[in-house]
């Protein structure tokens, strides 16, 4: 138990909670209850944490851990001794010869939080639990400090307070079987996020405690605290508890193989699945990132089909294809009420990879022709004729895109008006990934619309012909990982690796063997791929810092865990054997080692490029936990039938 090791709750709506193992909130993200008031947008970060003190025979013990500047206090992680997932947050304190469970958990498509403690010890003996909620109520994004404008008066019924501290805002409703409530009224300030400090970032906070509330313990009675966005009774906690973990056992069991890392990451991916108005979304990562085009379309297959969740996948599938505008998906759906942004060249396609491997889990013809096809045919014209930031086909059948001050590929870090890596012209990746489309495409018209069959095929041979003439690096044994006017860019990336991981290839298996051989020499670590080799002068191998160091190293070498999933399918395409696949295996091991221990249960969005390999960024990235997925079931446990 460590402030390093975090957990997280979800809730299917974009809502979270979240701490560390310890009970000591390091970030601005970390609260019990964030409400998705707009799901899965408007999240509101309502209830922070608890202060918590029992009393038992005279003595009081406190419970809580917070940072104020220079000292924790109080220092109830020293009075801690167990954490672990059951398959919630279950956090053990012993003092005075007892036992205190706490057990946290998110209720499924509710902004509700559930926090229940047991006494454990002699039956006679009996203690008093005190809890001060501490709350924020602000964009999750933000921090609080004291005010004026707060109104700090709450309405109370037996076993229900609801507090509405601001104008406007959602209610908090606490459900609770306490024995008596009395207000407070009391700032609590200065608390420091050590995390938040360390990227550079707003890390002080002040909460506002509007009330105490006693509890009595005892062998036989338990203390329950629902906070919720709706009224709740503390008598619903037992049914709660009970049906969100059979509904976790249920998705578990459902898994496409009995693998232990396989049932892991199923359970895993259930966490970035959330509602979007009537349909599903993925969301990117835990804490901050929304619904992303781009995470979303590659994390679909290993999130929803390879987990048997069609039905979400068709939900997804559907929301993003009502939201095409001039033959592009949007790269992201902002949490306030702004449009759409489309700021992204493979988002859309990656669309089309999805929609095939829609297909050949599903064989959902109708669906397809009847909702998709239309839409696919008008994404290839735009694409041909031009669309937004010079996304065009160009004359060699390859795609241009890319304007000064744009960042449309996965790499896109940008500070201020520096685009870390601009990759304007023709990047690498967005040629396979166009090449493959082109393949759907004409897999598709074959099926549904066979006299244009011809034309998809023949974009396709001219696109292969010509990219196996540029992009070919003699020099180095790969692909370039740009080509433009200006020349071409030889950075050694791991973005070539998907001309070799998507299902429709162009280049030869002589030359995807080289590939593959030069991106696990220079790229290869046990979290992932570098972004870039630690050869090139350009290389960070620390992600660490404020935002100008942390942008400016994010695709400089840091480690992406969920390019293991693509090269462990370029790995094994290229190497058919036993041993082979036992290699590959140990590297997927290595990853769940890394799940059960430090990560929690997640898989995080980064890792640093240099040895250990710490992991930064997200605790909890969708396309990290996809990737890993797809490429466990389809690749190495288990062949899709």
């Amino acid at each position: 138990m460590t402030p390093q090791q975090e957990w997280l709750e979800t809730n299917g709506l974009g809502g979270f909670a979240s701490s560390t193992t310890i009970g000591m909130n390091t970030r601005r993200y970390h609260g019990l209850l964030t409400a998705a008031t707009n799901p899965p947008a408007g999240r509101m970060l309502l209830l922070s944490k608890l202060e918590e003190v029992v009393t038992v025979n005279g003595r009081r013990y406190e419970l809580s851990a917070n940072q104020y500047h220079g000292v924790i206090y109080p220092r109830g992680d020293q009075l801690l001794k167990t954490f672990q997932q059951d398959p919630f947050p279950v956090f053990t304190y012993s003092f005075d010869n007892i036992t205190i469970l706490k057990r946290v958990f998110m209720v499924h498509g509710e902004n509700t939080t559930v926090v229940e403690y047991e006494l454990v010890g002699p039956t006679e003996t009996e203690a008093i639990l005190e809890i001060r909620p501490l709350i924020a109520f602000r964009d999750f994004h933000s921090t609080t400090h004291q005010n004026e404008s707060i109104n700090g008066s709450f309405s109370s019924e037996p076993g229900l307070v609801k507090l509405t501290p601001y104008a406007g805002l959602t209610s908090l409703c606490l459900a609770h079987n306490a024995e008596q409530i009395e207000p407070t009224g009391d700032w609590y300030r200065n608390f420091q996020y050590a995390l938040e400090q360390q990227r550079g970032l707003d890390f002080q906070e002040d909460l506002y405690n509007p009330l105490v509330a006693f509890f009595h313990l005892s062998a036989k009675s338990s203390a329950v605290l629902i906070a919720s966005t709706i009224p709740r009774k503390s008598a619903d906690a037992p049914a709660l508890h009970i049906a969100e973990k059979n509904r976790r056992e249920t998705i578990q069991r459902n898994a496409p193989t009995k693998h232990a890392l396989v049932r892991d990451l199923v359970a895993a991916a259930d966490q970035f699945i959330v509602s979007r108005g009537d349909l599903k979304t993925i969301i990117a990562g835990y804490h901050w990132f929304g619904d992303w085009g781009r995470d979303t379309m590659i994390s679909l297959p290993g999130l929803t089909l390879v987990t048997g969740r069609c039905d979400v996948a068709k939900d997804i599938l559907r929301a993003f294809a009502n939201s095409i505008d001039q033959g592009m998906l949007p790269n992201r759906f902002p949490d306030a009420a702004e449009q759409p942004e489309y700021n992204t060249v493979d988002a859309t396609l990656w669309f089309f990879e999805a929609i095939r491997s829609f297909l050949a889990y599903t064989n959902d013809e109708g669906f397809v022709r009847d909702e998709l096809y239309p839409k696919l045919k008008d994404i290839i014209d735009w694409h041909i004729r031009g669309t937004r930031y010079g996304i065009r086909v160009d004359a060699d059948g390859l795609l241009l895109c890319g304007e000064p001050g744009v960042q449309l590929t996965w790499m896109d870090a940008k500070v201020g008006d520096w685009v870390v890596t601009p990759r304007y012209g023709k990047p690498v990746e967005i040629q396979a990934l166009w090449f493959n489309s082109l393949c759907v495409m004409r897999d598709l018209a074959a099926k549904f619309d066979s006299g244009i069959t011809s034309n998809y095929a023949s974009m396709a041979q001219k696109a292969e012909h010509n990219f196996n003439i540029i992009f070919w690096n003699e020099q180095s044994n790969c692909l370039f990982d740009v080509v433009n006017d200006a020349g071409v860019d030889a950075s050694i990336r791991p973005n070539q690796i998907f001309a070799v991981s998507l299902p429709h290839s162009m280049v030869s298996l002589e030359h995807a063997r080289k590939i593959v051989e030069v991106v696990q020499r220079e790229l290869f670590t046990t979290m992932g791929l570098r972004t870039l080799s630690p050869s090139d002068p350009a290389y960070r191998g620390r992600y660490e810092g404020g935002v100008w160091e942390r942008d400016s190293a994010y695709h400089q070498g840091t480690v992406w865990p969920w390019l293991m999933g693509p090269f462990i399918t370029a790995f094994l395409k290229v190497n058919k054997s036993k041993p082979a696949h036992k290699q590959a295996g140990k590297w997927l091991e290595a990853l769940h080692t890394f799940m059960q221990n430090e990560g929690l249960g997640q898989l995080p969005e980064i890792a640093d490029g240099d040895a250990p390999h710490q992991s930064r960024g997200c605790i909890a990235q969708a396309w990290s936990v996809a990737e890993l997925l797809r490429a466990a079931v389809e690749d190495v446990y288990g062949k899709l039938k």
